[in-house]
């Protein structure tokens, strides 16, 4: 029975789903990182919401940690690099609350549009300045969105119903689809010089983080309002408050902070700034959403090994895993196979190869399951699907994946090709009957073997007497034959030999086989 740490607290309904799939749940509505640290190691799953924090500190000293879900969108309370490191799959939930936090950036612009708080503060104080709160309808003004996903997408419909025109700059969008929404694909320029009102929904990343600075302040029509709804930092604060005071930036709206709580943060002070503390994603429908989302896809992990929404793994849903679970588990053995018989210099390349209808499907998960079985034999148990393609570049070795059409003489065909100096290996598989994997060429010879248990693999020349001796010689030291697989490239030329046995030879075994007659090499291979 796993065991999952809920940090910061989530919806009932997500805790029944958890409860009710034969997982241990201990829950805590606050967790500093100190009690973190003391905390995590005793747990495979880990949820938190914004307020823990998973520091490096916290994931070094997740020793059984397998799982970090995220009840919420953003994942910068995460360190995520340290994770995947570690091999600690992380997982967020980010069709959960957009929908709420789209309607919530309405809210603001709204808000900003009307002069709703400012005009609602003013009549509490017990004023009536009618004229003072002239505002703007929004009627034909043109929304810039930075940042197309899913947000931005919910939103745009929200202002197309508003009959507001609608630009967007994303760069992961294509034009077709863009306008198949309604909305316009524009450069970043064009959403600055353009748009009567600014609003971000992008991640805070490198390139993001302070993308709205001065030189893009300086760019925008006076009179704009800006909208930040998504992270803190996204907007350089400071380049904002000059472009508030100097009118350049007519109000702007901010649920998100570089800094918070925002203590003394001069844009409190100004008029013409609207403020929530972090609400967008505060509404009763979005907390239950991300934590039965959160909660489904830690059951969906724990009991079929499916993953969805990582952020640093490509997600395989429920659906599709039965489908490609063949394969990662074909790949995988021959990563394992290859990894035992390889016996060169440093490997500097390893080139995965599909051809047939696995090219169809999401590859990226069979592929880390090739780096994964042959890693393993070189740095240990440590390596696993979630880190194997860092310890590849963190030494050095350059991972090439590529597709064909249909293989020849199959209908599905996997090789692993392997770069060591002047050395190239290659090995090949097959998924026959959609679940039978067999082992199809190792290098340039054909043969159709089962990849599991111990197998010794043999390469001697094709001359009468080798199999018999073979045989003779296995039965004198009490080690069963359960299947042969034979090779050649021509009569009389090298040839192969694959020979699934029950028990594992020993080192003294493995010398004698490689001192028969007619034998050139005996390597044993454990699957």
């Amino acid at each position: 029975m796993p065991k999952v740490l809920i940090a910061d607290g989530i919806a009932d309904e997500g805790l029944k789903i958890l409860t009710t799939s034969n997982i241990q749940v201990d829950v805590r509505k606050k967790t500093s990182a100190e009690e973190l640290a003391s905390l995590v190691p005793d747990y495979e799953g880990l949820v938190v919401r914004s307020a823990s924090k998973v520091t490096k500190d916290v994931i070094a000293k997740a020793s059984k940690l397998k799982i970090v879900g995220r009840a919420g969108i953003g994942v910068d309370n995460v360190d995520v690099s340290a994770a995947t490191k570690k091999g600690i799959v992380v997982m967020n939930t980010p069709g959960g609350n957009s929908v709420t936090t789209a309607e919530h950036t309405l809210a603001m612009i709204m808000s900003m549009a009307r002069r709703i708080p400012q005009a609602t503060a003013s009549l509490k104080s017990g004023k009536w300045e009618k004229s003072k709160f002239e505002g703007v309808e929004l009627y034909n003004k043109t929304l810039g969105i930075i940042g197309f996903g899913n947000i931005g997408g919910i939103l745009a419909d929200r202002a197309l119903g508003l009959k507001m025109r609608v630009i967007v700059y994303d760069p992961f969008i294509s034009e077709e689809k863009a306008m198949n929404l309604g909305v316009k694909k524009v450069s970043l320029d064009e959403i600055y010089t353009s748009a009567d009102i600014i609003t971000v929904h992008t991640p805070k990343t490198r390139e993001t983080a302070g993308m709205l600075n001065k030189a893009a302040f300086d760019k925008m029509k006076k009179g704009v309002m800006v909208v930040n709804c998504a992270r803190g930092g996204i907007i350089n604060e400071a380049a904002l408050l000059e472009a508030l005071q100097s009118g350049k930036v007519a109000c702007a709206a901010l649920d998100v902070f570089e800094v918070e709580p925002p203590v003394e943060n001069p844009l409190l002070k100004l008029d013409n700034v609207i403020v929530t503390p972090h609400l967008g994603a505060s509404t009763h429908e979005a907390q239950v959403n991300v934590s039965v989302d959160i909660a489904k896809q830690f059951v969906d992990y724990f009991t079929r090994g499916a993953i969805k929404n990582a952020v640093n793994y490509p997600s395989i849903s429920v659906e599709m895993y039965p489908f490609l679970e063949p394969y990662i588990r074909l790949v995988e053995k021959l990563g394992k196979f290859m990894g035992q018989i390889h016996r060169g210099d440093h490997v500097e390349e390893i080139t995965i190869e599909y051809g047939g209808e696995i090219t169809e499907l999401n590859t990226q998960p069979v592929t880390l399951a090739g780096l994964k079985g042959f890693l393993q034999h070189m740095y240990g148990e440590d390596v696993n699907y979630i880190n194997a393609s860092v310890i590849a570049k963190e030494n050095g070795i350059n991972i090439i994946e590529t597709k064909t059409g249909q293989p020849v003489d199959f209908t599905n065909l996997i090789t692993i090709k392997l770069k060591s100096g002047d050395t190239i290996r290659k090995i090949s598989g097959a998924v026959f009957g959609r679940k039978h994997i067999r082992l199809t060429m190792i290098d340039n010879f054909y043969i159709e073997a089962i990849p599991e248990g111990n197998i010794l693999v043999l390469r001697n020349i094709d001359k009468p007497g080798v199999i018999g001796r073979l045989g003779t010689y296995l039965g004198k030291h009490g080690i069963n034959i359960a299947r042969m697989e034979l090779g050649r490239e021509s009569v009389g030329s090298e040839a192969i030999a694959l020979l699934n046995i029950d028990d594992e030879p020993s080192d003294e075994v493995m010398q004698g086989l490689r001192g028969l007659e007619n034998i050139i090499s005996a390597e044993k291979v454990a699957l």
